[in-house]
């Protein structure tokens, strides 16, 4: 969901098109994607839709779109299949330090007020789409960073994504030397580790960062997120964008309920909660509170 989150695909996929998706069973798919995960499915979008879904049918053996739906919408399809579509027609787009202003606003602004409030206690974060885990591990840098200039200050992160491939490549914390390259040098060399095989070009997380990640599931249309605490902090950035505004509502007000008094919710740079129906203050560009 990257985010930042799953987002719908932005370039098409290059594959061998073995079927076509009539205009009927693109208005099945697009209904159905857009009822269970929210996302909004244009006519512009068949095109691609149609080359992702390629990848399935081949995988199940399937040579028309028709069959594919059929099975989809039947309770083995559900059971079977639901995962693995919107696996494949999900996109999510993320980086290191991706808009990082909000990461100084965090430990410029919000973590201080929030030490001097909560003495002694663990800060929990939400990161909402956090994609392959760009994000989740960035704030863990930040996080570490601010910890050492605060001593005893501590913290967990929840990081969730409708995908479960994203979520499998966050768990192995395995990157690129290019898709780290926004890190700064000091925090690379504390918190990357270098491949034995130094001609692989790959880094891990440290162990000390993957172990304040807990990655899990979540479908932002589920009505209970299934979450018993309540968060100090939600990062849910360059997801909404890709909602049409009534989800956007629904969604803006779920989060709110999941938020403590005084909570902060940072969201992208091009997304604003303007004229939208919650109970949310902007505080700083893109980053709003719930009051107290």
């Amino acid at each position: 969901m990257h985010a930042a989150g799953a987002v719908i695909m932005e370039e098409p996929c290059v594959v061998e098109h073995t079927a076509t998706l009539s205009a009927r069973d693109f208005g099945r798919l697009s209904r159905f994607i857009y009822d269970t995960c929210g996302i909004k499915m244009p006519d512009v979008k068949k095109t691609m839709l149609e080359a992702r879904l390629q990848k399935r049918l081949r995988s199940l053996g399937m040579h028309s779109f028709t069959d594919y739906c059929d099975f989809l919408f039947s309770t083995a399809g559900m059971e079977k299949e639901l995962v693995p579509m919107l696996d494949m027609v999900t996109t999510n787009k993320t980086d290191f330090f991706r808009e990082p202003d909000h990461f100084n606003y965090l430990t410029q602004t919000v973590l201080p007020e929030w030490v001097k409030r909560h003495p002694g206690a663990t800060l929990s974060i939400w990161s909402a789409g956090c994609s392959s885990g760009e994000e989740p591990y960035t704030l863990c840098m930040v996080l570490s960073e601010f910890a050492l200039r605060n001593p005893g200050f501590d913290f967990r992160i929840l990081a969730t994504d409708i995908s479960t491939r994203v979520l499998d490549k966050a768990r192995t914390a395995i990157y690129t030397e290019s898709q780290v390259e926004p890190v700064a040098m000091d925090l690379k060399k504390k918190y990357l580790l270098r491949s034995k095989d130094r001609s692989s070009g790959v880094v891990r997380i440290v162990p000390e960062l993957r172990e304040k990640v807990r990655f899990r599931r979540l479908n932002f249309m589920d009505e209970d997120f299934g979450m018993r605490d309540q968060l100090d902090v939600i990062f849910c950035r360059n997801v909404i964008i890709y909602f049409d505004r009534p989800t956007q509502e629904r969604l803006l007000q779920r989060f709110h309920r999941h938020m403590k008094p005084g909570a902060y919710i940072f969201m992208g740079h091009s997304e604003t909660l303007s004229g939208l129906n919650v109970p949310l203050v902007s505080v700083y560009p893109t980053v709003y509170r719930r009051p107290r």
